[in-house]
């Protein structure tokens, strides 16, 4: 699966870039190392799906390309962590059908509904690529960056132990603040600067963690900048 590696200079510092191969679908996926993951501490983790038009077009509609951003600075900054880029554009509805549900959306429809009008799921993704990349790169404990529940419960049934939940809020402004309340309203994703009550989270065996573990879970890891590559 692992087809090839080099190193990667970014502005937020120097990674170690991986390809992979999915035999099954195809699709070429990318990770992001820093450090070593083998040693015996969780690894700060993101999980990132494609997203053209956030990522490397700079869309205002959506905060994917800046939460692309801060995961890599925060990964430099931490000096060892992983992050994955899963080629799942939209949601895992691809390229073309995420073009037709943006026209959708700005004709009134909200990002669910959007979908659904074109006969497509809420969200398409499926983390068992993700899971496989992981065990591949030794990581058996993740600190995971993210503000979804579902990705956390789906990213356990396939036995990642994500022992923490790491917030990841960036890039909200006045243009995808619709998109970004039907995330939290509609979709579950929590909002910023909220503290999950124990039963938000539950473990792959379905029991949930008690408050404690929760406010853990919920600690901000501090943005700042790494130091930059000469």
């Amino acid at each position: 699966m692992l087809t090839a590696s080099t190193s990667l200079l970014t502005d937020f510092g120097e990674f170690r870039l991986h390809g992979f191969r999915d035999e099954r679908t195809g699709h070429e996926h990318a990770t992001l190392v820093a450090g070593d993951l083998r040693e015996p501490r969780p690894v700060l983790a993101r999980i990132h799906s494609e997203c053209l038009t956030g990522d490397a077009l700079f869309s205002l509609h959506c905060d994917c390309g800046p939460q692309l951003r801060s995961a890599m600075k925060a990964i430099a900054a931490e000096g060892r962590g992983v992050l994955l880029y899963l080629r799942q554009e939209g949601r895992g509805i691809g390229l073309v059908n995420k073009i037709r549900a943006y026209e959708l959306q700005r004709t009134g429809a909200d990002t669910v509904d959007a979908n659904r009008l074109l006969g497509l799921p809420d969200d398409a993704r499926d983390y068992g690529t993700a899971a496989e990349i992981l065990s591949m790169l030794g990581v058996a404990e993740v600190r995971l960056m993210t503000n979804n529940p579902a990705k956390i419960s789906a990213l356990r049934s396939l036995g990642v132990a994500v022992v923490e939940r790491v917030p990841l809020h960036a890039g909200h402004n006045a243009h995808n603040d619709y998109y970004i309340q039907t995330k939290h309203q509609r979709m579950g994703h929590l909002p910023s600067a909220s503290v999950e009550a124990p039963s938000s989270i539950a473990s792959s065996d379905g029991s949930h963690r008690n408050k404690q573990a929760s406010a853990s879970e919920d600690r901000q890891l501090p943005f700042v900048h790494a130091t930059r590559p000469s």
